[in-house]
């Protein structure tokens, strides 16, 4: 919808309807090999120069602990757990100063609003947006438009408004 290329992997070990990733899940450390190739990836063969990486509940942990690569402009994180991150992990975007975004469910299951502003007070950089009536898994409208306008105003702010209709 706003023409922006999103390169997406499982992790180790993760099964959707497109078979099972290979590799073996590793509680987010190993899968730092993975965040590092996709990194490559983007900007060897894509020759993306504007990378963000974005990453969804288990996913923001991979981001905070490995999307370090100083070619990365930020993170964007929806439905960040914190549950699998390491000690260092935040305090090592509080002294990069790079832009971070988490957009916060007011009903997730991991981590409430009021609960993130807690946690992600290390983070001085950090814009932290409550979605009121939103659910971890960001199901159905208007959730699924937000995550995607809120994305798009980072990454592309002229492709806004993002249509509505097909």
């Amino acid at each position: 919808m706003a023409g922006i290329t999103v390169v997406r992997f499982n992790t180790r070990g993760t099964t959707s309807e497109a078979g099972t990733s290979t590799g073996t899940y590793d509680n987010g450390r190993a899968e730092k090999y993975d965040v590092e190739a996709m990194i490559r990836y983007c900007f060897d063969t894509l020759k993306n120069a504007q990378l963000w990486v974005v990453g969804w509940s288990f996913g923001t942990s991979i981001a905070i602990s490995h999307a370090r690569d100083p070619r990365v402009k930020g993170l964007i994180l929806l439905s960040p757990t914190l549950l699998d991150i390491v000690d260092g992990d935040l305090e090592f975007w509080a002294q990069d100063g790079r832009p971070i975004t988490a957009l916060i469910p007011e009903h997730d299951d991991y981590l409430k609003p009021d609960q993130a502003k807690v946690r992600f007070t290390v983070v001085p950089q950090v814009n932290l947006i409550a979605v009121d009536g939103a659910k971890h898994l960001w199901v159905g409208e208007p959730y699924v438009h937000r995550v995607l306008s809120e994305i798009t105003q980072i990454v592309a702010p002229e492709r806004l408004p993002l249509p509505t209709e097909i």
